[in-house]
């Protein structure tokens, strides 16, 4: 009887082995994306990336808009008398042209160019800081990808070997050697890990379509990452990325160009509640037929401007100006919020960190010596079936957390980068 329960003990092993060795190599997948790739990839596919592009170019046409100056009008006109008027000599006919040319002051147009120009800039960094956030949503999504594999992989490890497991128990409890029970609980615990599996597909299916999306790929497009998750030994200095963040943070530096763009608007104002002024030109041809023949031109020039008694412009120049200490309150909370987006970061960057540390230092060993120990001893006869299943289950519980622990330190390193203003791709 022992006998047969030692070789049955040993075709557990044996099954166990294998099972592990084949979950592992079926986990690996083809390699296809390293994280940088598929930054790179989304910078140039993705469309919500490509829509804000062509906001730059809009602010292009508006800097073609502002400098251009108010057209000439022209006016040409003829006056044709009544036949029976114009046979009495009364009055002759006359042909007239009229040219007004508008005369813009007070530096309007030069405001408008450079309002434009600010309006421009602050495109051009809105797209810069919408580029930064979508290399950290890459990013992000890319450690879900391989942190969902990973989980996968460990939890069609444990159904494998588990699977093996029901398999050996069939035939022993066949032999007489284990109790049917004990077959029981392994099937029921196989069926546990099946469950497993699908969930954790389920993740991985929502990892990918999620990167997917980032990427500009078409729905049901093939999409893997094979890079380790990220991780560094050198310590973080927080004063110096909150530093960083204040001086090169595209969203703060594009509100302190909007700033710079309302102080335009505000002198643009002003400059429109300075009265233009309009110069005109004319010629009279006038010529009479009969009974004498004569004509002759008549010349006139005139200038006009409108008397601003009412409207100076008052209303506006109120709103930029409120709008310029708008703009600066703004950019003032938003300092304020960086800071706190650094500080945030950073807490998560040193709990992920210690996390890690103390996984591998005091967790891991001890669940893999716990789960041989109790698996020697399931062989032997010695642990039941449940204490081997508590410590196979504690195994995985403390594998899913260090994969967890090193994701959230990944996406913390670069969750700092991203907080200091670093994309790593240049427009």
């Amino acid at each position: 009887m022992y006998a047969r329960r030692r070789g049955g003990a040993c075709a557990i092993a044996i099954g166990l082995s294998a099972c592990v060795a084949g979950g592992r190599a079926a986990a690996q997948p083809a390699p296809q994306l390293t994280i940088d790739a598929a930054v790179r990839e989304a910078v140039d596919h993705n469309l919500t990336l490509a829509a804000e592009r062509l906001s730059v170019s809009v602010a292009d046409a508006r800097i073609v808009t502002a400098g251009l100056r108010p057209n000439p009008v022209v006016t040409v006109s003829a006056m044709l008398p009544d036949a029976t008027v114009f046979g009495n000599s009364v009055s002759p006919r006359e042909q007239v042209a009229h040219v007004d040319v508008p005369i813009e002051r007070g530096g309007k147009r030069e405001f408008r160019v450079d309002v434009a120009r600010a309006a421009k800039s602050v495109a051009e960094l809105q797209l810069l800081n919408t580029m930064r956030t979508l290399v950290l949503d890459v990013q992000s999504a890319c450690v879900d990808l391989v942190q969902a594999r990973q989980n996968l992989a460990l939890a069609r490890e444990s159904l494998d070997a588990f699977n093996a497991l029901v398999q050996v128990n069939t035939e022993r409890v066949r032999a007489g050697d284990l109790a049917p029970v004990e077959l029981s609980r392994s099937r029921l615990a196989a069926l546990q890990f099946q469950n497993d599996v699908r969930q954790q597909q389920a993740r991985l299916t929502v990892a990918q379509s999620r990167l997917r999306t980032l990427l500009g790929r078409a729905p049901g497009a093939p999409v893997d990452v094979v890079d380790e998750l990220r991780r560094t030994t050198e310590p973080v200095d927080r004063e110096a990325v909150r530093r960083t963040a204040l001086a090169h943070r595209p969203d703060l530096e594009a509100l302190r160009r909007d700033q710079a763009r309302s102080s335009a608007e505000l002198r643009l104002q002003e400059a429109v509640g300075t009265i233009d002024v309009t110069l005109s030109g004319e010629a009279h041809h006038q010529f009479q037929p009969a009974p004498v023949p004569a004509g002759g031109f008549l010349y006139g020039a005139f200038v006009s401007a409108p008397l601003p008694f009412f409207n100076r412009n008052q209303g506006e120049i109120a709103r930029a100006r409120i709008e310029e200490r708008q703009a600066a309150a703004r950019t003032t909370a938003y300092e304020a919020q960086v800071r706190s987006e650094v500080d945030a970061a950073y807490e998560a960057y040193t709990a992920a960190r210690d996390v890690v540390a103390t996984i591998e230092d005091q967790m891991l060993q001890r669940a893999r010596d716990v789960r041989s120990a109790t698996e020697y001893s399931y062989r032997r006869g010695e642990a039941s079936f449940v204490e081997f299943l508590d410590a196979v289950r504690a195994f995985n519980d403390t594998m899913q957390s260090y994969t967890a622990a090193r994701a959230d330190f990944a996406r913390s390193l670069y969750t700092l980068d991203a907080s200091a203003g670093g994309s790593g791709v240049q427009p």
